[in-house]
């Protein structure tokens, strides 16, 4: 399919359906064109061209069928850039570099896009994705947030350990999985106890986020589009395998229900989101059993297609009329 003008570029991966065809569809039903780029076939299959001369410049992207032209662009819905994909009889030598060279080239070619309107920006996106700013401006916009440490020095999370009375729960600053069903590795949020402790000194090779764990009465995604707010909720805690991370949980354990947010959460969430940069988020609270919200994280390109699957949350639709602003 040749783009025609007024299209809509989804950057995505090619395990990505769910969302993406429901959003593709909201878009073509407003009259648009939905181009969808493989990111994890580039440069292989897919195939990216800049042209920048003293009077203008151009990009043009391929994947497959799917032919667009820069100047045909009228907004990029980046759900997730992924890793290259190299042919398999590249020689060894060359993966690293070949690996670095497209990743940079994508980042590069996306300021040839800057006139269209951005769902999420690519640079509100590397700076959301950082675990320590979103919990500070949580806190400032009237969050409340865990106490939480992040280290490589095994002597301060022992100390932390003690702090929080031994209720430490440890987490990675980095996503190593992507989709509704978390496919390929995958490392959940983890009770730390006092055995985990003894081999602590292994932080010195890769430092860990450690937060106070927060007793739960229901577990929150919170969806933002344009500061429409979307709230799903379950009670996974009430699970052995999900009291610490519902993702543990069996799927026939873990039920999705609409819920609300108080106005004051709600609009501390929409400033966050706002000082984060983000037209679109996800965000992870806790509701503690005597009321009380804790926020968690955010994520600028959190999954929500359970909430929209479950529930019926109209989430594509925003995102969608979002994209499709004139």
């Amino acid at each position: 399919m040749v783009g025609t003008h007024p299209a809509v570029v989804i950057l995505t991966h090619s395990e990505d359906f769910f969302t993406v065809d429901r959003v593709a569809a909201a878009i073509e039903r407003r009259g648009l064109d939905a181009l969808r780029f493989d990111t994890d076939q580039f440069p292989v299959r897919a195939r990216l061209s800049a042209h920048l001369d003293a009077g203008a410049d151009a990009l043009a992207l391929e994947d497959g069928d799917v032919r667009v032209a820069s100047a045909d662009v009228r907004a990029v819905w980046l759900r997730h850039v992924w890793k290259p994909a190299l042919a398999p009889e590249l020689a060894a030598p060359f993966r690293d570099g070949a690996a670095r060279e497209s990743t940079a080239a994508l980042a590069a070619a996306w300021d040839l896009l800057r006139q269209a309107r951005w769902i999420n920006r690519p640079e509100a996106v590397a700076h959301a994705g950082n675990k320590l700013r979103q919990l500070r401006l949580a806190r400032d916009a009237g969050l409340a947030i865990p106490r939480t440490l992040l280290t490589n020095d095994a002597n301060q999370a022992r100390a932390f350990f003690a702090a929080v009375h031994g209720r430490m729960v440890a987490k990675m600053l980095t996503p190593l999985s992507v989709g509704m069903e978390a496919r390929g590795p995958f490392v959940y949020t983890s009770r730390v106890c006092e055995a985990d402790l003894a081999a602590a000194d292994g932080l010195r090779h890769a430092p860990m986020l450690f937060q106070e764990e927060i007793l739960k009465d229901r577990e929150l995604r919170v969806v933002a589009v344009r500061g429409e707010l979307f709230v799903g909720a379950l009670e996974a805690a009430r699970t052995a395998a999900g009291a610490v991370d519902w993702r543990r949980a069996d799927p026939g354990e873990v039920r999705w229900e609409r819920d609300e947010l108080p106005e004051d959460a709600a609009r501390s969430l929409r400033a966050l989101f706002n000082a984060l940069g983000l037209e679109f988020g996800a965000a992870d609270l806790i509701r503690t059993p005597e009321g009380r919200l804790v926020f968690l994280e955010a994520n600028p390109s959190g999954e929500w297609g359970m909430l929209e699957r479950d529930l019926g949350l109209p989430i594509a639709e925003a995102l969608a009329g979002a994209l499709c602003e004139s």
